[in-house]
């Protein structure tokens, strides 16, 4: 008879053995801007998937090859279903078909900025009601450092399988920098860590069959967990810094865009991040704010994240109070006034609104009496307020020059800055998008 030991080592080879030979079923639950993009690179790389969700317009939409995301080739995925390669369901019973399984989910924060983990534990109990022998569990979503052992280990061994000799449980987040043309799924870095050692094995064998990239393994899900977070946090804070030094900058009458400019020629020691209206989409704005709660489970206060977090969040605030000042110079108040916003996507180039910093924006501009129109041509319509949805909007010669103030809060490819600079009255720019053109009268830079 077996010892646990070597029952998980049979298993473990086995499950090797099946995602070396592409015989292995492949489950992603969770059909989202990390979900989709990563069950169309693991069903490119010859496994059969199963992709999973909650939405059934989702589920429809991949069942019909119809793509939803950006970062998605649309004739592949059109490619991979037809030829079966790939298929969506919302009936979860189908778990039991599938050798590994991904879980990419959302993790909100709630009104108290504290981790919601209602998805991730609803997956887990998902696929507890399904998990058998040899399976592997991978949760990709950034969470706090804990949340593989302490919360998706216990539901899954609630089964009676124990983890590292009866299935296999690993960490692996994910890294999506939608819009980026360099760095995508398939190219960029894979950090895995699993429960045990051939939790590890077994989920690194699997992104290395599918990925074009390194596979970097470390000795727990939860210095995987830490790492994400690390890398979030870093890029938060410094983001913090560069629009701190916006504000101080425009006080003493100084460019902070040449300053940054002239850093970056340094070959050492300096990396350049740039100010901007807020931050937007669901990593840089929120997982700091994990961190932040499980340190209190330490007793310790993290001041660093916590106040770049408040300069972050302030930005907004900081750019309606230009906008006001900008109108003043003009002659005009802002109650009454026409603005155009161009672009409510939370950076440049995609489709995502998802906590832009333009949407409290534009709140703060109904609250001051402010008559707007956002122009963005990525995003199709977007929620604003109570669910009520704006459609989209082109821009027109009379819309320019009917505008008070037009305010680039998006720098998308797509506008015709030329026209723009031509046709408006007043432009506030907050991306630097006309880096060559000197502050006057018409043109404002953060």
């Amino acid at each position: 008879m077996l010892t646990t030991k070597e029952k998980g080592n049979q298993l473990a080879e086995k499950l090797i053995e099946k995602l070396n030979n592409k015989t292995a079923v492949i489950g992603v639950v969770g059909l989202g801007y990390v979900g989709l993009p990563l069950a169309v690179e693991k069903a490119k790389a010859g496994y059969n998937v199963i992709g999973f969700d909650v939405q059934e317009s989702k589920v429809e939409e991949v069942n019909q090859g119809i793509n939803y995301i950006g970062d998605v080739v649309d004739e592949e995925l059109k490619e991979l279903v037809a030829n079966k390669k790939l298929k969506a369901t919302t009936d979860y019973s189908f778990i039991k078909e599938v050798d590994a399984v991904a879980i990419c989910v959302p993790t909100p924060l709630d009104i108290y900025k504290q981790p919601n983990t209602n998805y991730v534990e609803s997956s887990a109990h998902d696929i507890s009601d399904y998990i058998h022998d040899g399976m592997l569990v991978v949760l990709e979503s950034t969470t706090y450092p804990g949340t593989t052992e302490e919360l998706l280990k216990p539901i899954l061994e609630q089964t009676g399988l124990t983890c590292g000799e009866d299935f296999f449980l690993a960490y692996s987040p994910e890294r999506v920098d939608p819009g980026n043309k360099q760095f995508k799924t398939k190219n960029t870095p894979k950090v895995v860590g699993g429960v045990t050692k051939n939790c590890t094995k077994v989920a690194a064998t699997m992104y290395g069959n599918v990925l074009e990239s390194d596979i970097h393994q470390v000795s727990s899900p939860a210095v995987a967990e830490m790492e994400k977070i690390h890398e979030n946090t870093f890029r938060n804070i410094n983001i913090a810094l560069a629009n701190e030094m916006a504000v101080l900058c425009n006080k003493m009458g100084i460019d902070v865009w040449e300053v940054i400019d002239a850093a970056a020629t340094k070959p050492y020691g300096f990396m350049p991040f740039y100010p901007g209206p807020g931050l937007g989409g669901h990593c840089i704005p929120i997982d700091p704010w994990y961190l932040t709660w499980k340190a209190r489970e330490y007793n310790y206060h993290t001041k660093l994240i916590e106040t770049s977090g408040e300069i972050n969040n302030e930005m907004p605030h900081y750019v309606v109070s230009r906008i006001m000042e900008i109108l003043n110079k003009t002659g005009k108040a802002l109650n009454g006034s026409k603005i155009l916003v161009l672009g409510v996507a939370y950076k440049k180039d995609i489709d995502d609104y998802r906590e832009s910093p333009v949407l409290p924006i534009l709140e703060k501009l109904d609250e001051g009496g402010a008559d707007w129109t956002v122009v963005d041509p990525n995003v199709r319509e977007f929620k604003y307020k109570n669910g009520s949805e704006y459609p989209h909007q082109v821009i027109t010669e009379d819309l320019l020059e009917n505008t008070d103030l037009v305010v680039i809060a998006t720098d998308h490819s797509g506008f015709d800055y030329e026209e723009i600079l031509l046709k408006s009255k007043v432009i506030f720019d907050t991306r630097n998008s006309y880096k060559n053109i000197e502050k006057n009268k018409k043109y404002y830079r953060l």
